[in-house]
């Protein structure tokens, strides 16, 4: 059984890397703890502005569909 982490980033590598990849972008697992996911994303998004909506309003929602245990995703620099 996958712990809750791999969990996690086995859920962003195969439902969300996609598409931040189009972008030239991608996204990495730091800790999940609590039911928080920490990330951080790199490429075109890091130290982009739009980073915190763009991880609050669509990763957020779509991660819960496969990790219902998430109930909050930060992004870290």
């Amino acid at each position: 059984m996958l712990s809750l982490t791999d969990r996690v980033s086995a859920a962003l590598k195969e439902h969300v890397a996609p598409a931040l990849e189009l972008d030239g972008a991608g996204i990495e697992v730091i800790d999940v703890t609590d039911g928080i996911a920490r990330v951080r994303l790199t490429g075109t998004c890091s130290g982009c502005p739009a980073t915190i909506v763009t991880i609050i309003t669509g990763l957020e929602s779509e991660l819960r569909k496969y990790v219902p245990e998430i109930e909050f995703l930060e992004a870290v620099a």
